[in-house]
């Protein structure tokens, strides 16, 4: 933090962005009273929190990033632990808990463990046990990390229905523009400091006239377009893939013809700014003037391979896991071929991490024929293992070690020799912007930071196979944007890459995607061909709800007619 100066006014719903390191946890655990300024002066609910810690914590609700449940206690069992904390009387208690159950729709499982709900249910019991008292401020530090967008969705309606209702002050963390974009007040920040704040309106203002969509030639990738443009950096400020076309916003002073180049003659209009508009605009510039901007490295980012290339890497016929009596995924089938990205989208619990895993050997299969790679899964585990790279859901590298000593285990861990190790480990810093972090431990390192050494670590051996398992959860959309134009060079490259991802936008970049709920297999086509099948939604995030909604009233339905 670095000598910020703000307000945030009482009753409504405020939001922190910005890029990882920008000092948005740190803000919040200061309004808490967890952590002391070295200077300058603090007042949560007009109290000194500096001077009197406990007396604001007394008054305030706080949700950290990684909300402590206890797994092995049911979910009545947390919300008394909970309530046992903060010394809610027990004639008070009732009431309470009858009103989170009810906001969280959990009546139902209040006897099922805290550790067999799913990612979502999780994320809304926690939110319950931090209300099992009624706050005077409530803070939510990125309480959707990790969460579906079914998910997310209901977690919104809870926190603004608790603004409305109860007239409760939030001020919620979000790597989310959408989400931010529902708030009353945002606050924009960047290493340390207040870059902007003002309302969604008033910050969409900064890329007015600037944003535009432009629709690929026929035959071309969106996301090839979208490199092209995201490359000029001179010109163009942001680019991202949207329903098939590529959004982007100009630099000050570029002219239409200054992107014919790039373009080649794609059709381009213009197009109203939003708050993700307005809020990289804000960024980038920032970045630029401080000489911070990204230096990804995209060679070959003019290649386009052939998606229709008949060589499958992956081949999946029939696969079926079971855990006991319980189908984690049923009876499904696709085939992945070389160079082709390829995204498992599903809520929480759906069987997207359980399929993720059979595909990288790390658990087997009830039944079914799996082949990665030319190798049978079931006969030969180890074979497959050293020609994919995986990127798991947590950070799962060794935090005790520095990034130079994880990037050399990993490396040695797949087989490099001393001379061709300690060059890929080269790299690797120089590639990923590690360098100026090499000797850090990796477990303190910022999220955008952690998931560049996960990448990194991922490719020490140029694998052929990428497997991501949700690698963007958590991390800002600068650090989204660096990621995903690493991804495009990887698959021009020829490297097949398997993604899972809740951040629906992100389908754009794909090839094909799957959607599973339930463990079945509920839609399959390119991102195109999936919208279409959702009665041809607006976007991604649309044909998402909307499949998974007629799914779940299909089988709703079915049940019925069963118990008649």
């Amino acid at each position: 933090m670095n000598g910020i100066t703000l307000s945030i006014p009482k009753g409504q719903l405020t939001a922190l962005v910005g890029p990882d390191g920008a000092g948005k946890t740190t803000l919040i655990r200061l309004i808490a009273g967890l952590m002391k300024p070295d200077s300058g002066s603090l007042y949560t609910l007009g109290i000194d929190v500096a001077a009197k810690p406990q007396e604001v914590q007394d008054l305030i609700s706080y949700m950290p990033q990684r909300f402590g449940l206890y797994e092995d206690l049911s979910v009545m069992e947390n919300l008394n632990l909970y309530a046992d904390l903060h010394g809610v009387p027990m004639d008070e208690r009732r009431e309470r808990f009858d009103r989170m159950l009810s906001m969280t729709d959990m009546a139902a499982f209040t006897n099922r463990l805290a550790g067999n709900l799913s990612g979502g249910m999780k994320q809304k019991l926690g939110l319950a046990c931090t209300l099992v008292r009624s706050p005077r401020l409530l803070l939510l530090d990125e309480p959707t990390v990790g969460v579906d967008p079914l998910s997310r969705r209901e977690l919104w309606r809870i926190v603004q229905q608790l603004v409305e209702e109860e007239g409760l002050p939030v001020i919620v963390s979000t790597a989310y523009m959408d989400e931010a974009e529902r708030c009353k007040h945002v606050i924009v920040m960047t290493e340390g400091q207040v870059l902007a704040q003002g309302t969604p309106d008033e910050l969409c203002r900064p890329a007015k006239g600037r944003c535009f969509v432009a629709y690929p030639r026929e035959g071309e990738l969106a996301r090839t377009l979208q490199a092209r443009l995201i490359d000029d950096k001179r010109h163009v400020l942001d680019a991202v893939p949207e329903s098939g076309a590529v959004r982007f916003i100009q630099a000050g002073g570029t002219e239409p013809r200054d992107l014919e180049g790039i373009l080649l003659g794609a059709r381009c209009e213009a197009t109203p700014s939003r708050l993700e508009d307005g809020v990289m605009t804000l960024l980038r510039e920032r970045a630029t003037q401080d000489g911070h901007e990204d230096a990804v490295e995209t060679k070959n980012s003019s290649v386009q391979l052939d998606t229709k290339d008949p060589i499958e890497l992956i081949k999946v016929r029939d696969l079926v896991r079971q855990f006991g009596s319980f189908t984690a995924v049923a009876s499904t089938s696709f085939s992945v071929r070389r160079g082709e990205i390829f995204g498992l989208l599903g809520p929480n619990g759906a069987g997207k991490t359980t399929t993720f895993r059979m595909l990288c050997g790390l658990l087997p299969a009830t039944s079914g024929f799996l082949e990665v790679a030319g190798f049978n899964l079931r006969t030969a585990r180890a074979p497959a293992r050293a020609r994919i790279g995986y990127v798991s859901q947590k950070f799962a590298l060794y935090g005790n070690l520095s990034v130079t000593e994880n990037l050399t285990f990993f490396g040695g861990a797949y087989g490099l020799g001393r001379q061709e190790l300690y060059a890929q480990v080269e790299r690797a810093l120089d590639e990923f912007q590690l360098r100026e972090k090499k000797d850090e431990r990796s477990g303190e390192l910022p999220g955008g930071f952690k998931q560049r050494l996960a990448m990194a670590t991922a490719l020490i051996h140029r694998p052929e196979i990428l497997f991501l398992d949700e690698p963007t959860s958590g991390i800002d959309p600068l650090a989204r944007r660096a990621f995903w134009r690493r991804i495009t060079t990887l698959a021009a490259e020829g490297t097949t890459i398997i993604v899972t991802t809740h951040f629906m936008e992100e389908a754009e970049y794909c090839d094909r995607i799957v959607i599973q709920d339930a463990g079945r297999l509920l839609a399959i086509g390119t991102p195109h061909e999936v919208r279409s099948q959702a009665s041809g939604a607006a976007n991604m995030n649309e044909a998402f709800l909307e499949i998974i909604k007629k799914a779940r009233e299909s089988r709703q339905t079915g049940f019925n007619a069963v118990e008649a």
